[in-house]
């Protein structure tokens, strides 16, 4: 519903809301003009500028204050009226006070797309619809990125998707802002705000004299400058005119004879809030935030783009609309890490939805089958993120289920999707069918997996879910892979071969894309050390996944890959020569990188596991405290970034590094060192750090042990860091 209403309201407003920002965000550089040739403010009242003034232009009739401290005198020049910016230091002018021939084109062009008041009543309807859009395109993104709690953490996804989101976030609290104080001015515009307080009566009786020195005159020796709005002065021979005093306190009348208070009404709050929304909405007195405005009002455009560039997309792609959750009757429900996954979901939708069925697709997060009441079955496709983790789109999975007791009559099927290499091979998905048969759920199918993404897997369990069904189908997927990029290796280091265990050190430059390319988002997408780079070997079309050992801001992308007995990917890469090439894509890997902050990081590795811990201290340009343990075969052969280590540990980007060796006279594992540093390591976790492990599972079996009697006298253990997000692996 949200992401409907979202996109019919996003397309349909598109071109409108796109005119009206483009002309805001012109509109919002006067008031950066304005402020930077506004003369100098001055600590003086409202009588000292006024006796200034008359005395510079007696023919004065009125006297301004903008919000943006500019002040304005209307006066006539001879027999013609005119009108200056005015020095208040000296009263006199300093330049035109006229608006450019442009500004008040843009203003009305703005205000009613030059078409009065049916113009007004479209931008307003164009206000509303982007309050709507950006309040539902902020509920998108929390849902995008796995809940509120984690809508601040770095987007996943690549092209204008990404694009789209990144915008997004930065665009919406100025568009949430700009829609607000637009309708809040529409209505004032169309009467629909209560009344303000106005203007006092006029007086019924005056001085009839004429002459009043404005600097002896009371209320405006009181009143600052700072409060003044306008200074309007009695007709030239009217004996029974006044001078009008409006300032941000209220409003009155002042008598021309003898400066007496004849009447006054203090401002109303709908006039207070109405001024501050004024000010908000045109950047006028706080110039900072028209800027800001503006800029957000470029956004729209590329949102506009990027928005219909990714509906365009999936109906390109063949992705069925997915129906409302409340009318469907088969709910399909996805957790998936790089998105491979949402790509069987589609398979599986589409054939559904050829034999009739209502097929509502949507992620694993806020499970609650109160909001399906005409579902008939549930159908979950769960990958695993790294040790039986839950995936990021898969957030609070676990608990929410957990809260909603089994709904009879609505049977479940749990698919896990995973590599059978890994020891917690889908252990998410795993959990999810333990959990279901403890709670009582019945079963729609057994639990089953996929292994590597295997069509003939999927295939297989797609047979028995027709046959139970009753349907007749076959779901034949074809797995596609992102878009790759063409990588040039550029330098490459070697080591490892008096071990019999050749590992490089491959360097590749990055792509070159263009400033249009990286504007629409369909560049190489960002990445950082630790993220994923999928490499297609040839007579292959299955990826293998290396960690990534530099970031974009490093300027190129660095693996560490040791050659596998029989290994098609490994063999082909540890054989690249200078300027050979590969195909390869980016993957981003959330879950493995340091958090945010200034606490310790302790980088436990071992073989080609150093690489995006090396990737970690390369980036460490604030000097936090890394701290970093290594095992390798023997420091003659094996020791990787033996230099870079040296230089890191120099400059501050490490602060203890701790090797080990398996292959020298006195053989050491890397959980051997961890145990030999334990009180150490007992400091630094319980003074809050983070525990960052890479490297084979055997390995990482070690650590967690180590780790787990290193923590025991201190009241922690490993799951308790993980729930934290304090321990994390990336292993192979």
């Amino acid at each position: 519903m949200i992401r409907s209403l979202h996109r019919w309201f996003g397309l349909i407003a598109a071109v409108i809301l796109t005119t009206v920002a483009l002309s805001g965000m012109a509109l919002s550089i006067f008031p950066v003009t304005e402020a930077l040739t506004t003369p100098a403010a001055q600590e003086i009242t409202i009588a000292e500028l006024a006796a200034r003034v008359q005395a510079a232009e007696p023919s004065v009739e009125q006297i301004r204050r903008a919000p943006s401290g500019r002040i304005t005198a209307y006066y006539f020049a001879g027999d013609q009226p005119a009108s200056a910016v005015i020095d208040p230091a000296t009263g006199k002018p300093t330049g035109s006070a006229d608006t450019s021939a442009l500004q008040r084109w843009l203003t009305n062009f703005h205000r009613s797309l030059l078409l009065d008041d049916t113009g007004r009543i479209v931008t307003a309807t164009g206000a509303g619809a982007m309050l709507l859009i950006s309040i539902s395109g902020l509920m998108l993104l929390a849902r995008r990125a796995g809940g509120w709690r984690l809508l601040l953490k770095p987007q996943r996804g690549s092209g204008n998707g990404r694009l789209h989101a990144t915008i997004s976030r930065l665009a919406l609290p100025g568009l949430l802002l700009s829609s607000l104080t637009a309708l809040w001015m529409a209505a004032g515009t169309f009467g629909l705000l209560p009344e303000s307080a106005g203007a006092p009566p006029f007086p019924a009786a005056v001085s009839g004299t004429t002459g009043v020195a404005l600097g002896s005159v009371p209320l405006l020796q009181a009143t600052n400058v700072e409060e003044l709005r306008s200074l309007s002065f009695p007709a030239a021979g009217d004996l029974t005119d006044v001078f009008t005093l409006k300032t941000i306190a209220g409003e009155g009348y002042i008598d021309q004879g003898n400066g007496a208070l004849l009447g006054w009404a203090d401002a109303g709050w709908i006039d207070s809030v109405s001024s501050f929304v004024s000010m908000l909405h045109t950047g006028q007195g706080m110039a900072w935030m028209g800027v800001l405005l503006g800029l957000s009002a470029l956004g729209v455009p590329v949102l506009g783009w990027t928005g219909i560039s990714v509906w365009l997309a999936g109906r390109r792609d063949g992705s069925m609309a997915s129906v409302p959750s409340g009318t469907a009757d088969t709910i399909l429900l996805v957790a998936s890490e790089g998105g491979s996954t949402r790509g069987f979901a589609t398979t599986l939708q589409s054939a559904l939805t050829a034999q009739g069925a209502l097929v509502h697709v949507g992620p694993m997060t806020g499970f609650d089958p109160a909001r399906w009441p005409k579902a008939r079955r549930i159908i979950l496709l769960a990958a695993t993120y790294g040790d039986g983790a839950a995936p990021a789109s898969a957030s609070g999975f676990i608990g929410d289920f957990q809260r909603h007791p089994a709904k009879p009559g609505l049977p479940l099927a749990v698919l896990g999707f995973g590599d059978r290499s890994f020891p917690a091979f889908c252990g998410f998905a795993a959990e999810i069918a333990r959990l279901a048969d403890e709670k009582g759920w019945s079963q729609l199918l057994p639990f089953d997996t996929v292994d590597r993404q295997s069509p003939q897997d999927f295939a297989r369990w797609g047979r028995d879910l027709a046959k139970v069904l009753g349907m007749n189908f076959e779901l034949n997927h074809q797995r596609t892979t992102p878009k790759t990029w063409t990588l040039s290796l550029v330098s490459r280091r070697d080591y490892g071969e008096n071990m019999q265990a050749k590992t490089s050190i491959l360097r590749f430059a990055l792509p070159r894309t263009s400033i249009w390319q990286r504007l629409i988002g369909t560049g190489m997408p960002r990445f950082e050390a630790g993220d994923l780079i999928g490499v297609l070997p040839g007579g292959s079309d299955l990826p293998r996944l290396y960690s990534l050992a530099s970031g974009s801001r490093d300027g190129f992308i660095e693996i560490c890959v040791r050659k596998q007995a029989g290994g098609l990917c490994s063999g082909q890469l540890t054989a690249l020569q200078l300027g050979d090439t590969v195909s390869a894509f980016v993957q981003p890997n959330h879950g493995f990188r340091p958090a945010r902050g200034e606490k310790p990081v302790i980088l436990i590795g071992a073989g080609t596991g150093i690489g995006p811990l090396a990737g970690f201290a390369r980036a460490n340009h604030s000097h936090r405290p890394m701290h970093l343990y290594f095992g390798a075969r023997h420091p003659a052969s094996d020791a990787l970034y033996a230099e870079e280590l040296s230089d890191w540990k120099q400059d501050g980007r490490l602060a203890s590094v701790s090797s080990a060796y398996s292959r020298t006279p006195t053989p050491a594992y890397v959980q051997d060192i961890l145990r030999k540093d334990a009180t150490r390591l007992g400091r630094f976790i319980t003074s809050g750090g983070q525990v960052l492990v890479c490297g084979g599972r055997d390995m990482a079996a070690g650590v967690a042990a180590a780790i787990t009697d290193i923590l025991a006298p201190l009241g922690l253990n490993v799951a308790m860091l993980k729930a934290e997000g304090r321990y994390a692996e990336d292993v192979y």
